[in-house]
């Protein structure tokens, strides 16, 4: 009978312990979560932190092989270098051996022209004598056409040579020059993302990729929490939202830690009927709004020591 008495005892106490109401509105701790991701298609290469690391901004996380990018890179500085030749060619004009390899074709092209001319005359004369037929005729004179005409076009390039680059192509070539370094200048920004670099003081959460994976451009390859940024986030009905005012100053505690903060009320936001409700056991009618208060904790460091999503109450 003793023995009953006790355990009926212990019964009773247990249950009281359950039933036991959490005191104040329930909300969530949360922090802004930063995604990193690349620009490029790759494998990872190497990985250079852990989950739960604190990083600050800058370090670099991981690094990718990206054979693509490293192939437009060389094609860039190749392009680069056969457009500088081609500009300093166009500024500074002809050598003397270019100008001496035209010259001596000139006097080729001169001599052939003078022979083709005599032998037209010649044939010519002996034409209105009636002495040789239209085709030996016209075939002299195809011949001699064609020798003025390569005597024009390789004088032209003589006097173009000896005078110098006009001002057009010198531009010209300028411009093929710069447009090479630009690209260039582009595929060394796309080959610089081969490093993964955290962009703020962060926490480390998730390793989404190992060694080895190809990672997909956007593809979210490490997740963390954005260092001091734990706020506080409830859910209440319109018809509780007169008890709040932004600037307003709040107590809140973590029950599971035992730990109190002073928050401060920095916005109310209206949620649409599907949001998350970070309210557990709402009490409102089905057809009230529903909104968000964001309280800020005024010791950014002690809050940071709350894990992200830890049940918090506003006292």
């Amino acid at each position: 009978m003793k023995n009953l008495i006790i355990f009926l005892s212990i019964s009773v106490l247990i249950t009281s312990c359950s039933n036991k109401k959490i005191e104040g509105l329930q909300g969530k701790a949360k922090r802004d979560v930063i995604n990193i991701a690349s620009k490029y298609p790759g494998r990872i290469l190497e990985t250079y932190i852990e989950e739960g690391a604190i990083v600050k901004k800058g370090d670099t996380l991981a690094q990718l092989i990206v054979p693509e990018i490293e192939a437009k890179k060389e094609q860039a500085e190749g392009a680069v270098e056969s457009a500088k030749a081609q500009y300093e060619m166009a500024l500074n004009g002809a050598t003397n051996d270019q100008l001496a390899q035209v010259s001596a074709k000139l006097d080729a092209v001169t001599e052939q022209y003078t022979f083709a001319e005599k032998s037209y005359n010649r044939v010519n004369a002996m034409f209105l004598d009636s002495l040789v037929s239209n085709q030996k005729h016209d075939e002299i004179y195809m011949t001699y056409m064609g020798a003025k005409a390569q005597y024009e076009g390789v004088l032209a390039k003589y006097n173009e040579v000896k005078k110098g680059v006009r001002n057009e192509k010198i531009r010209m070539a300028l411009g093929a020059y710069e447009r090479a370094k630009g690209a260039l200048q582009e595929a060394n920004v796309a080959y610089n993302e081969r490093f993964v670099i955290a962009p703020q003081n962060m926490t480390i959460e998730t390793i989404a990729l190992k060694n080895g994976e190809l990672a997909l451009p956007g593809y979210g390859i490490i997740t963390g929490y954005l260092l001091n940024s734990t706020y506080f986030r409830f859910t209440i009905p319109e018809s509780k939202i007169a008890n709040y005012v932004i600037g307003q100053t709040f107590t809140v505690n973590s029950p599971f830690t035992n730990t109190n903060f002073e928050g401060k009320l920095i916005s109310i936001k209206q949620l649409t009927h599907y949001a998350d409700i970070t309210t557990a056991f709402p009490d409102y009618q089905l057809g009230e709004a529903t909104y968000e208060l964001k309280l800020i904790p005024t010791d950014q460091e002690k809050a940071g020591k709350l894990y992200a999503n830890m049940t918090v109450l506003l006292q």
